[in-house]
């Protein structure tokens, strides 16, 4: 009868199976290691949002710092770290502080060319330094580089209405919502201009719009109300007040502006 062996394997296999193991191992720790460093980044970016609503911008700064070292290539880390340094330059008078915020908030558009709030930090710090026509270059390269995103537009229109050119500011605005009709921010921010110009009628409309399209927006909705007061129209459905949310940079959804 014939007799089937198993044959022994070679010096070679062995070492080839121990060095897949060891591989599979070190694998495996490296995507346990990154994840436990995705938690840690979360962890400490949202420490650092909680001391800076404190006011505790050098000690908010720490704590996105350690973020950084947790995941180096997170956009918001680089932020939050930017607006804070920014912050503490401001209160301070400290121009390093604010050297270094202008080199995270570049940073941070390394990681994401269409960051939001990152374009708008780093276009408010070049005002406040006398820069504002690197402020317009730096937006206006942005919305040429992204022609089918609204929001370098409706950061321009910011920028403008700020140096009090609203009919520019509008039509700013307008491109946006040319862009996407229903943009709440660039709809919201065209009321508000109509609504300072004494068009009532046209605001209400671009509100009610934008309240459509994003109902979480209470200080817009109040003014909805005392419009409708003021006009004698009929009240429609703004949707509930909701708490300003903490998302990348402490902007607020609620916001009548921008």
């Amino acid at each position: 009868m014939a007799r089937f062996t198993t044959k022994p394997s070679t010096s070679l296999e062995k070492n080839s199976i121990n060095l897949l193991s060891l591989l599979a191992i070190l694998i495996g720790g490296l995507l346990f290691a990154t994840g436990c460093n995705s938690v840690q980044n979360q962890q400490l970016n949202a420490e650092g949002v909680s001391l800076y609503r404190q006011g505790a911008f050098p000690q908010a700064a720490e704590k996105f710092q350690q973020a950084i070292a947790k995941k180096p290539d997170s956009p918001d880390a680089y932020y939050n770290l930017a607006a804070s340094l920014h912050q503490n330059g401001k209160r301070y008078n400290r121009p390093d502080d604010l050297r270094q915020a202008e080199l995270y908030y570049n940073q941070c558009l390394e990681h994401n060319g269409d960051h939001i709030e990152c374009y708008r930090g780093l276009a408010v710090l070049l005002k406040e330094t006398n820069r504002s026509d690197a402020a317009y270059r730096l937006l206006n390269n942005w919305s040429n580089g992204s022609p089918d995103n609204p929001n370098p537009r409706i950061e321009l229109a910011r920028l403008l209405e700020e140096e009090n050119r609203p009919d520019q500011a509008k039509a700013q605005l307008v491109q946006a919502l040319t862009i996407n009709p229903n943009e709440p921010r660039a709809l919201a921010a065209l009321g508000r201009l109509r609504d300072q110009s004494g068009d009532y009628q046209q605001a209400m409309q671009n509100y009610q719009r934008s309240l459509a399209a994003n109902p979480n927006q209470p200080q817009l909705a109040a003014r909805v109300a005392a419009l409708q007061t003021a006009t004698g129209t009929t009240a429609t459905s703004t949707g509930s007040p909701t708490e300003t949310r903490m998302a990348n940079g402490w902007q607020s959804a609620t916001s009548t502006r921008y």
